[in-house]
């Protein structure tokens, strides 16, 4: 095995030991154990890391629950006579986004006014669950959503707009609760862990009965590299924002011209979608880009990827990319910017062998930018 190749095993090493570190079922679980819940009690679990999050919540006093996810993400292993799940549509929302509100309201009326709820809450639910203003249709809601995924926009400027039409979104769930206690344990997917955006904050006001806690958030997963690795890591504090290429060219100007050593930041780029958008998502987009930068330059890799497991509309979590990403590449009749005009940096790097698939990882802490330079 060649020096290249090594490192990239163990750059994603370190990749997995930051989904380890922020996954749900251990997030949940970990809390509950310091701070366990003594009377019986309901769950709710709504997001892409619902089924996870569920695992970690489960306890003798569980009397029932119920868990909304995307689609493929539930967990047969969990009981049906307990837990009932629902898949539904993620990122544009369906009919089964609006059957899992019916059911989320249906599910809050039917309990005890006594029994406590523990709320789980993870990235995704904003399109997996929904309750409509009289009057609009599921085909509606869907095509704002294409268009608010396709603009640019940041979540949290996506998820204000989300909350201004729901009837749920924004603190409006809190009612149906009818002042019982509310532990809401959320993983965060936001830039600044703001805990309005996180699933457009259904259950977020000024309430005595809930008591929040973020329990996995990016920071935490970029903690654990740190721990998870000897090399000299220079670690970017705060969350990046906007246009993928852009933040591509901002990374590799500073690992290019930077001291040896690893390079984290950690955030959501965006990527303003053409009319008929080719294969990708953002990460892909952006370590495509990085690809230009650092073509020719042996001694370099960058690791963009979701820890969600999915990037935009494919099972690929992002890429890992080097100096010959580019020319592997151009010697299969591929050109990286005509991939990046169509937004079609999946296929290019299909063929350069620079995926990354992970499946579903049972968290979503927003996106991790990993760069080595030796």
């Amino acid at each position: 095995m060649s020096e290249l190749q090594q490192r990239r095993q163990e750059i994603l090493k370190l990749y997995q030991a930051a989904l380890d570190a922020v996954a749900g079922e251990r997030a949940v679980s970990n809390y509950l154990t310091q701070h366990a819940i003594e009377k019986s009690f309901s769950l709710i679990a709504i997001g892409k890391a619902a089924a996870a999050m569920a695992r970690g919540g489960m306890s003798e006093r569980l009397r029932r629950g119920l868990l909304i996810t995307k689609y493929g993400h539930t967990e047969p292993s969990l009981n049906p006579e307990i837990i009932q799940q629902l898949e539904s549509g993620h990122p544009v929302p369906d009919e089964s986004s609006l059957a899992a509100g019916r059911l989320l309201l249906e599910f809050l009326h039917e309990l005890p006014d006594d029994e406590p709820l523990l709320f789980l809450l993870s990235g995704g639910a904003s399109a997996l669950v929904e309750v409509l203003p009289h009057g609009m249709s599921a085909a509606e809601l869907a095509e704002l959503n294409q268009h608010l995924l396709a603009s640019g926009l940041s979540i949290s400027e996506m998820n204000a707009q989300r909350k201004a039409l729901s009837q749920i979104k924004g603190g409006k769930l809190i009612p149906y609760l009818k002042g019982r206690h509310c532990l809401q344990l959320l993983i965060s997917d936001v830039p600044g862990d703001e805990l309005s955006v996180i699933g457009s904050g259904p259950l977020i006001g000024e309430v005595e009965n809930i008591e929040s806690h973020i329990v996995a958030s990016n920071d935490l997963a970029r903690e654990a590299i740190n721990k998870s690795t000897q090399h000299s890591i220079i670690n970017h504090p705060g969350h990046f924002e906007g246009d993928a290429e852009t933040l591509a060219a901002q990374f590799c100007d500073e690992l290019l011209k930077g001291e040896p050593g690893l390079y984290l930041w950690g955030g959501e780029s965006t990527v303003v979608l053409p009319q008929n958008p080719g294969r990708g998502g953002r990460n892909q987009h952006l370590a495509l880009a990085a690809a230009r930068y650092l073509s020719g330059h042996d001694n370099v890799l960058l690791l963009a990827a979701g820890t969600d497991g999915s990037d935009g509309p494919t099972e690929d979590s992002g890429a890992l990319v080097d100096g010959g990403t580019v020319q592997r590449g151009e010697w299969e009749g591929l050109s990286a910017m005509e991939a990046l005009q169509r937004t079609d940096a999946g296929r290019f790097l299909e063929v350069t062998g620079d995926l990354i698939q992970t499946g579903p990882t049972g968290t979503n802490v927003m996106d991790l930018v990993i760069a080595w330079k030796w």
